[in-house]
């Protein structure tokens, strides 16, 4: 097999466009995912590829309530804030409008919709931890927005 064509193949696959977003004692940290997928209908469970270095790894990790923010194509300003990471020091979520769910979850007010979850369980099959979340509730934003679609050039980076 040639890896370069295979990965480059594997870039063609789209995806949606994600931030992902947990509160850990009042501080907000996120990332910007496109591994996200929804693996069951009952009960609802969506998996999502992380690598382990992300923010908010931690705290997903430990059980505490995280949200998917799913972005739409009607508001993208925000994703400048994601695209090559941020200083933990100058947290995005501060430039951003949102709110905090009843159950602690981030909810970005320019997001399409957004699922609140829990891990349910994980595997490392390789760089990144696939982590399967139980979606616990959910917020429908801009119902006719279309949702952003994602590919890359390779497969071999985000």
């Amino acid at each position: 097999m040639n890896k370069k064509e295979a990965a480059k193949a594997i870039g063609h696959i789209p995806s949606g466009l994600f931030i992902v977003a947990v509160s850990d004692g009042g501080v907000k940290q996120g990332y910007l995912a496109s591994w996200v997928q929804q693996v069951s209908f009952d009960p609802l469970l969506i998996s999502i590829a992380i690598n382990k270095s992300r923010p908010g790894y931690e705290a997903i990790m430990s059980g505490k309530t995280f949200t998917v923010n799913v972005v739409g194509e009607h508001e993208m300003g925000y994703l400048k804030h994601f695209w090559s990471g941020y200083d933990p020091a100058d947290s995005p979520f501060d430039k951003m409008d949102c709110n905090m769910s009843e159950a602690g979850g981030v909810v970005l007010k320019d997001a399409k919709s957004v699922l609140e979850c829990r891990v349910k369980d994980s595997i490392k099959p390789g760089d990144h931890e696939i982590i399967i979340a139980e979606v616990t509730a959910s917020y429908t934003l801009s119902e006719g927005a279309p949702i952003k679609v994602h590919t890359r050039a390779t497969g071999l980076d985000y």
